[in-house]
């Protein structure tokens, strides 16, 4: 698990040292363990790197083939690189360390592009080839590992983070607006944008060939190839339940054990909840006296339903069952204004939901341990939001469908008050249609579609391909942001593959009486009207009560959330007044102030709960000034609180 960065000028001029090194070193905390730098001419490659299979200097980077035809910068964890290692020293191949690393470079000489669908990992990298001039660079099934690229004027320029980018000379500070639009509909990005006018993030699932003298501007330019994608279907001829539940239990258990793989310190996250609760317990098994970490909530001002958020009764007797160490956080009121600046410089733009509780625990982890095994991705795979796939027992047809999704996933500002919110900047993308946006996620779907487990496979494929996808690249920043490797069992790829073909009715209790179920209100997951939450990732819940109690296999779901809706109302509301409702915030350039005041003053009010649009504003004000206005964070804090 590293930091990756380069320069290739593609009209042949020299690829400066003097940038390369001011990219690597913005990447620094990616990587404590070491430095190392690539220059051929017009190609440079920059490496930092967080040491964790095999730790001796064997394991530099950038890494080069011996012939010295190859050179690599790469970012991940391979679990499966022994196996393709003995296939290739079959071939011939001989190595000189024990990294997945080199496993990835060879893998490359053997097979070409066609080597990451051999790939059983995380990774994002970076291949330098001589003999054809060209760099290769690939990303992961899922997009678990980042990589950001632009092509600016005669430069192809990419790295692990935005803010290496940056650092390179041709590259300017300017707000994407249609990025903002889309952001603000959907409290995500679906497209390729990031905030920075002009950096991509490069899509999971895909690899590109860039040659020297490669013509053409902007990401059009790329020849980007798709190698995989998610594909829900329900098989023509399905097995009997219980054969789902023995093949899963088989593959869950592989997965955990695949990723145990590590020469230093592993932990879990542990909240009261099934999917970390289950892997903690197979690791458990494997590796003695674990730690395991959980993010706990003072309560002491919280009302209603938030009086539910806080897990750690639920996370200590997991705990005591599996014999972890195990370490907590609780935070309070306050704690978010304490740590937003950070937050904002290492998410780099905000995406799904208020996630700097993720920084905190992640910042409470790389105290103790190198590595930590994560939850993401049960839900996505097993159905765990049930409320969200009721439309796909009510649709008319593939557009009503596409309608009636849309409207829900206008998460923070809906169609009908976006003009009025973006008036300052209203011309400059009054030509963007965010449904257009929404519905080419669903380009490769099936367009004659008629039985509810269709439609609700066609959700879960745009749950995985956005949703989880936003959730991984928050994962990556709150652990990397303090040099901690997050691994997500649930993504192995034999376990993904066949979440992927397990019928609709295996992972969902009733399809014709899903509920409806507002999650941005407080306490939604826990609410007893809404039991029904309890509803989704069936065969995987049957699965998990061999590993955790039966009530907290059977539990209604709960999100990762702190109580902020009442935290806004109280303790923070100076904060978020201070923040917000002053005339000369930089967020003003680009949102209507009048506005804003009117879906703040909604929340404070009580009239609605608007604590994912307040979150929002205050991450984006933050943005604008670590990104565009460069400010000095501690003579802002002062400033600000």
């Amino acid at each position: 698990m590293c930091g990756i960065c380069g320069i290739f000028n593609l009209n042949g001029e020299t690829a400066s040292p003097a940038v390369l090194r001011r990219m690597t070193n913005a990447i620094a905390h990616r990587g404590p363990d070491g430095e190392g730098f690539f220059f051929d001419s017009f190609i440079g490659l920059g490496h930092r790197r967080l040491a964790v299979i095999d730790l001796t200097r064997a394991g530099h980077q950038p890494m080069l083939s011996q012939d010295g035809q190859y050179a690599l910068t790469y970012n991940g964890e391979i679990y499966n690189f022994q196996e393709l290692r003995k296939e290739l020293e079959d071939l011939g191949y001989r190595f000189r360390s024990r990294t997945d690393s080199e496993v990835v470079l060879y893998a490359y000489v053997a097979w070409g592009p066609e080597c990451v669908e051999r790939f059983n990992g995380m990774f994002a990298f970076a291949l330098w080839d001589k003999a054809r001039v060209e760099l290769f660079v690939a990303r992961d099934r899922y997009g678990i590992k980042p990589l950001y690229y632009t092509l600016s004027g005669p430069s192809f320029i990419f790295a692990s983070e935005q803010k290496a980018i940056l650092e390179h000379t041709r590259v300017s500070r300017a707000v994407d607006l249609e990025a903002l639009l889309e952001y603000f509909t959907f409290q995500n990005l679906f497209t390729d944008r990031t905030l920075l006018k002009g950096i991509r993030l490069f899509p999971a699932g895909c690899w590109a060939r860039i040659p020297l003298g490669n013509s053409g501007t902007g990401s059009a330019a790329l020849k980007i190839h798709r190698y995989w994608d998610f594909d829900f279907r329900d098989p023509e001829r399905p097995a009997s339940e219980r054969e789902y539940i023995e093949e899963l239990d088989r593959l869950f258990q592989q997965a955990v054990k695949r990723q145990l793989v590590s020469d230093v310190e592993l932990g879990c996250y542990l909240s009261g909840g099934i999917d970390s609760g289950s892997i903690t317990a197979v690791a458990s098994r494997g590796l003695p006296y674990i730690k395991t970490f959980t993010c706990g909530f003072d309560l002491h001002s919280a009302s209603g339903l938030e009086l539910g958020f806080d897990e750690r009764r639920k996370s200590e007797r997991l705990s005591y069952l599996f014999k972890t160490e195990h370490y907590e956080i609780v935070l309070k009121a306050g704690d978010m204004e304490r740590v937003l600046p950070e937050v904002a410089w290492h998410l780099e733009e905000p995406r799904v939901g208020q996630s700097y509780p993720n920084y905190y625990i992640a910042r409470l982890a790389s105290k103790f341990v190198k590595v930590i095994l994560a939850g993401t991705g049960g839900d996505e795979l097993f159905g765990g939001y049930p409320w969200r796939y009721y439309r796909a027992t009510e649709s008319a047809g593939f557009e009503d469908y596409i309608d009636k999704h849309y409207r829900y996933w206008q998460r923070l500002i809906p169609n009908r008050i976006l003009r009025k919110v973006f008036k300052p900047v209203w011309k400059q993308v009054e030509h963007v249609w965010t449904r257009d946006i929404f519905r080419d996620v669903f380009l490769k779907c099936p367009q004659k579609i008629t039985k509810p487990e269709d439609y609700i496979n066609q959700s879960l494929y745009f749950e995985a391909k956005t949703f989880l996808h936003g959730l991984l690249v928050v994962d990556d920043k709150h652990s990397m942001a303090h040099g901690l490797e997050a691994r997500v069992p649930f993504l192995d790829n034999d376990l993904v593959d066949f979440a992927m073909q397990v019928p609709v009715r295996l992972k969902l209790k009733n399809l014709t009486d899903l509920i409806r179920l507002n999650e941005n209100e407080p306490g939604a997951y826990g609410s007893r009207r809404n039991e029904k939450a309890r509803d989704g990732k069936l065969v995987l819940r049957k699965v998990m009560e061999r590993y955790v109690p039966q009530e907290i296999a059977r539990a209604q779901k709960q999100g990762f959330s702190a109580p902020d809706a009442s935290w806004f109302k109280g303790e923070s509301i100076e904060y978020v007044r201070k923040e917000l409702m002053t005339d000369d915030g930089p967020i003003y350039d680009y949102l209507d102030r009048e506005a804003v005041r009117g879906i703040i003053n909604d929340h404070l009010s009580g009239k609605k709960n608007r604590r994912l649009a307040i979150w929002s504003f205050l991450n984006f004000q933050w943005w604008l000034r670590r990104f565009i206005l460069q400010s000095d964070v501690q003579s802002d804090l002062a400033s600000f609180g």
